[in-house]
């Protein structure tokens, strides 16, 4: 027997019920917490400023901060920022899948975030998944096609477009850091 038959297995039920800041991934919970690290909260704050600019013309397209997408009953995350595209039919939660989503690497949370989330948005389509990694000030881009994602680049100072159907976009790397 496994070690994950003996830990309690969560639904969104609990979930909503808790304090703090959490994720719920295969109802497991984890804490997202201590609180991210400044620099953490810089790049990110960066990354949704630019998202906002660029997908201001598009109309169809907001730049989201962390807000819960409950994926399923026992899946509720909280990605770092989004590009979400189309209505949001919950006011409380998405629940369709962004379609960009940058996930900025802590050391608490690098794991997570490039196993376990890589995995599960690469089965849930997200279009982009972008891997921010402050410390060494680079952004390895994927970008999901035939079911699996495949590794764009590593940007450092480029400029990349990213086409997500209903519209396209240009992000500068060189101004999150």
């Amino acid at each position: 027997m496994g070690m994950i038959e003996y830990l309690p297995h969560y639904t969104y039920e609990d979930y909503k019920e808790w304090e703090g800041k959490w994720e719920l991934i295969y109802g497991v919970a984890y804490a997202m917490v201590p609180a991210p690290k400044i620099e953490h909260q810089r790049v990110s704050n960066k990354i949704a400023r630019i998202l906002d600019e660029v997908l201001e013309e598009c109309g169809e397209c907001i730049a989201l901060l962390p807000v819960d997408w409950k994926i399923s009953e026992d899946t509720i995350v909280q990605p770092d920022n989004m590009a979400y595209c189309g209505t949001i039919e919950n006011p409380n939660y998405l629940i369709k899948a962004p379609k960009v989503i940058f996930e900025v690497i802590s050391l608490s949370t690098a794991l997570k975030d490039t196993n376990l989330k890589f995995e599960l948005y690469e089965r849930e389509g997200v279009l982009y998944y972008v891997l921010v990694h402050p410390l060494d000030k680079v952004a390895k881009v994927y970008r999901w096609k035939d079911g699996k994602y495949h590794k764009v680049c590593d940007c450092v100072e480029e400029s990349l477009e990213f086409n997500i159907d209903v519209c396209r976009f240009r992000f500068d790397f060189s101004r999150i850091w």
